[in-house]
């Protein structure tokens, strides 16, 4: 029923849905010393902290509309714990959290989107996780490519994921559907064109 309402209410609560995830991947994922709030070491923020604390960043965020912005996200980019009392990213941390996934064995193949401008490192050094902590792959090939057209023009790699797996790599899915690894050497990459 709420998220009906803020579907009613316009694009300005639209607006302020989509600013309020941005802001929650900010400090969620990033950097939770820029509004001055804790994570825990499984990447759990207190809800109520957060709200006081994001008045400091001029925001003025209710439990509603944060509960709002987890359950529309399209992505899942956002999880409550199970008193509804935390909060956290699912997964894309640069802080150094552990999410307390468990390694499990991943498909035979997975997919990773990205813009055909970063072909020629990835050629060179494989897929690295740069400044988050992991890689992000997806088992579906259209979400891999609607990812890579966030970074420009995009392309697909292909990674032999299960042949990672069975030389050691290991492979955790985050609760969003997100697969995650390390990283992914150059051998276990199919380059095709899109």
């Amino acid at each position: 029923m709420l998220a009906l309402f803020w579907r009613l209410a316009g694009p300005e609560m639209a607006n302020e849905i989509e600013s309020t995830s941005k802001f929650l991947s900010f400090v969620l994922r990033h950097q939770p010393h820029a509004i001055g709030l804790k994570l825990d070491g499984e990447g759990w923020a207190d809800v109520q902290d957060l709200i006081v604390l994001s008045k400091s960043d001029g925001r003025n965020l209710t439990l509603e509309l944060i509960e709002e912005v987890v359950a529309t996200s399209d992505k899942k980019r956002f999880a409550f714990s199970n008193d509804r009392t935390k909060i956290r990213a699912s997964q894309g941390h640069s802080v150094s959290i552990e999410l307390g996934l468990k390694p499990i064995e991943p498909p035979d193949v997975l997919y990773h989107g990205t813009a055909t401008r970063f072909l020629d490192s990835i050629k060179e050094k494989g897929l690295i996780s740069g400044s988050r902590r992991h890689v992000h792959l997806s088992a579906e090939l259209a979400t891999a490519v609607d990812v890579g057209r966030r970074h420009g023009k995009p392309t697909v790699l292909t990674i032999k994921s299960f042949e990672m797996h069975r030389t050691g790599h290991e492979f955790f899915l985050s609760d969003n559907g997100v697969w995650l690894t390390l990283s992914v050497p150059v051998e276990v990459l199919i380059f095709e064109a899109l």
